[in-house]
């Protein structure tokens, strides 16, 4: 592990160097390759300076101890000695985390398909609650959201949405979040009180570029539509709604949310990339059997991987058997113990993996 951290850090000091180099500085896709890259690699580097020093510090108390005839010095050496000691291990399984591949899309932006499932009008009310939840998360990070299709069911209810959160590692944040999220509660359309159990699809897939997924535009058809639903007077009174169509893999998206056709066509293929690229990662999934038998992380739309109990105020994430009983916070926007909880699962499981092989 040791040998590897040394060639890592080698080649953090090499990237320094070339970013401090004139001919680098001119070159600007070069010099922010090296910058992305340096900002990858200062985690590792810090925690393993860290490391160093805490190593430094056993090795110097040990030897002033041998010579230190003061009592309340040696106490002093003692303590420092004995932090050093409990923070070792800490930062070896820091270091071991840090260590593990790095999932490209982490840094990525993403887009985000919320989908009514079974349940009616009480599954797309909770559609529009877990949208809420997602765009007031996105606030609490500083993150941008921008809305790409939205069908209501005018009961503030929504049938599907589809929307682009952008912030420097939406993905890697977001990604547990793929699959069905069942909720259970008395609906606002109930007058008997009875508790109903309802579902959604959400999918999280990562902003892809235009390089890492073709599109060959022979294969698509756009349709232009005036748009319907909420929206300024350009909006609703021009035909600059698009839907675009893919022959080979029968995928329809649909944008109303901009003023311009062109705005609009820009955003549908923007999708249309996420979602060619989800099935290429599916497929490469379903042919490695280990990966696909992942609890956490496997981002399987099918599966059902938290249920919201309005009635006794609980969320349960069935991947970890997590369960938090602050479902008001939660709601609003509040996730992040559910998050750095799955990410702390996925991290043991990735390195019970390495241990194991």
């Amino acid at each position: 592990m040791f040998d590897k951290i040394e060639d890592i850090l080698r080649k953090f000091e090499d990237i320094t160097m070339e970013l401090n180099d004139p001919s680098v500085i001119a070159d600007q896709e070069r010099f922010r390759k090296l910058m992305k890259e340096q900002k990858n690699l200062e985690p590792l580097v810090e925690c393993y300076n860290e490391y160093k020093k805490c190593k430094e510090t056993i090795d110097e108390s040990l030897a002033m101890l041998d010579e230190e005839s003061d009592p309340e010095m040696k106490e002093m050496l003692k303590d420092e000695l004995q932090t050093a000691k409990d923070k070792i291990p800490e930062l070896e399984d820091k270091l071991k985390i840090l260590l593990l591949p790095k999932d490209p899309n982490d840094d990525k932006n993403v887009i985000v398909e919320i989908r009514a499932g079974v349940g009616g009008d009480e599954a797309a009310l909770f559609a529009a609650d877990m949208y809420r939840v997602y765009t007031r998360y996105a606030e609490r990070q500083n993150w941008r959201v921008e809305t790409m299709s939205v069908e209501d069911i005018g009961i503030g209810g929504i049938k599907t949405v589809s929307f682009m959160i952008k912030g420097n590692g939406a993905y890697s944040r977001l990604k547990f979040e793929s699959g069905v999220h069942r909720v259970q509660r008395i609906p606002a359309t109930e007058s008997g009180g009875r508790i109903h159990t309802s579902a959604i699809t959400v999918a999280i897939m990562p902003e892809v570029e235009d390089v890492e997924v073709e599109i060959d535009m022979n294969d698509c058809k756009f349709d232009v539509f005036r748009a319907s639903g909420n929206g300024g007077q350009c909006v609703n009174t021009t035909d600059s709604a698009v839907r675009l169509t893919h022959f080979p893999t029968g995928i329809v998206i649909s944008c109303q949310d901009e003023k311009s056709q062109q705005q609009n066509k820009a955003k549908a293929l923007r999708v249309l990339r996420a979602k060619l690229y989800e099935l290429e990662q599916e497929k490469k999934h379903n042919n490695e059997a280990e990966l696909r038998r992942s609890q956490v992380g496997s981002g399987d739309r099918s599966e059902k991987i938290r249920t919201y109990n309005f009635h006794q105020g609980r969320v349960t994430d069935h991947r970890i058997g997590l369960t938090l009983y602050k479902i008001d916070q939660i709601m609003d926007g509040d996730i992040d113990e559910i998050i750095d909880s799955l990410i702390a699962a996925d991290q043991a499981e990735k390195l019970s993996k390495v241990e194991n092989s």
